[in-house]
């Protein structure tokens, strides 16, 4: 079958809710992947953020493979192993609390709303607070959370009871507070928004705020976590804790798994019957999970992510004084954003014509991010790359 024939398939059979990319992957190891012709590309956008540890990676598959044979599903209602293993894990890495696992970034954010309004139930709060250029996910509460209006055209009347601050103005959320918030719901790292970085005196001020008003401070690191900044929780690169955290993709490479995790001051908050997801947490997803964060640790791809996302910076910036196509370059790790100074779809496409994957959002920012376990090698090819279109798009 060919590219064609399945591209005929999703006219056919698939409802066009994502502009398609004409490219049939079928197959993926670490940071290169393999469409149905054949042809090789290099993945610097792997999974959409899924896969940071790469495509595959061997802990994950064996985990996966040997939990399928074993036992693949049960009800929440039963104790679950791996699932308890799991929670565990999770809440010593992070914050004491207790841990709330789903099958997506959307549903967690969907769990973190319902708890920030159990616990504002009594004194009438249910009022959040998020941030302009946010992206919270794609179901009804996410998208009302995301302070795009391109996200939410169309999808009205949206849910009452959210407010839109400027991201980085800590007197813009001051501004909104009222006798009716109950929580500030952020991205530490913007992704969609544009690989925007939060500032650490406006996370400090949040997190006094919080304190102040009894207000939950929400952190949304589905995209952001998970070491991709080069901590395992993007919080930790300024040392303020959230009252929720949200996690998803690259917490379990490729199977589909969300989470949040509940602090003390809201860790009793969801009581039995009130919230619920059947497949969260299920024996297979919560075992790849575990992999990941034991290959994490063992391969020691923080301190890995640190060091190629600081050699990626370098070459980036070295671009950037060669092509002056390029504004500014940003972020955190291996989570960097390249702002062009005109819209970047052409460079996208022209990119993956010479077998290099990336990302464009917000019309004009590219966004790379390479697997934990990127080579320096890869990255000076992807760079080659992009060089060659940024020459390309500025003859043109």
């Amino acid at each position: 079958m060919t590219s064609a024939e399945v591209k005929e398939l999703y006219g056919q059979f698939v409802l066009p809710t994502y502009r398609q990319t004409a490219v049939c992957l079928v197959k993926g190891k670490g940071s290169r992947v393999w469409d149905i012709h054949g042809k090789e590309y290099l993945d610097f956008f792997p999974g959409w953020g899924v896969s940071g540890l790469g495509h595959c990676h061997p802990k994950v598959v064996s985990a996966i493979k040997h939990q399928a044979g074993k036992i693949l599903h049960i009800p929440n209602n039963f104790l679950n192993l791996k699932q308890a293993e799991l929670g565990r894990v999770l809440v010593k890495k992070a914050f004491p609390g207790k841990v709330f696992f789903c099958s997506s970034g959307a549903e967690a954010v969907e769990g973190a709303i319902k708890c920030a309004h159990k616990f504002g139930a009594q004194s009438g709060r249910y009022e959040i607070i998020t941030m302009d250029m946010s992206f919270h996910g794609r179901t009804i509460a996410a998208l009302t959370a995301t302070a795009q209006p391109k996200v939410q055209d169309g999808f009205g009347p949206l849910p009452e009871g959210f407010r839109y601050a400027r991201f980085n103005d800590l007197d813009s959320v001051k501004a909104l507070v009222s006798a009716k918030t109950v929580a500030i719901m952020l991205e530490p790292v913007q992704g969609e928004g544009g690989i925007r970085v939060a500032g650490g005196e406006f996370l400090k001020g949040l997190r006094k705020l919080a304190d102040e008003k009894n207000l939950l401070l929400i952190f949304d690191e589905i995209q952001c976590g998970m070491g991709r900044t080069g901590k395992l929780f993007a919080y930790e690169h300024w040392g303020v804790i959230p009252d929720i955290m949200v996690l998803a993709k690259s917490l379990g490479a490729g199977v589909p798994i969300g989470a949040f995790i509940t602090g003390k001051k809201c860790v009793d908050v969801l009581t039995p019957g009130s919230h619920g997801s059947t497949y969260g947490g299920n024996p297979l997803v919560a075992a790849a999970a575990l992999a990941v964060l034991k290959a994490i640790d063992r391969e020691r791809l923080l301190a890995r992510t640190q060091e190629m996302g600081a050699y990626l910076r370098e070459k980036l910036m070295q671009l950037k004084a060669s092509h002056l196509l390029i504004k500014e370059v940003r972020g955190l790790g291996l989570m960097l954003g390249v702002e062009l100074s005109k819209p970047g779809a052409s460079v996208f496409e022209r990119c993956l014509e010479k077998g290099l994957i990336i990302n464009c959002t917000q019309e004009k920012v590219l966004r790379i991010m390479p697997a934990m376990a990127v080579t320096k090698r890869q990255i000076d090819q992807a760079l080659r790359i992009l060089g060659e279109v940024l020459t390309e798009e500025e003859a043109a």
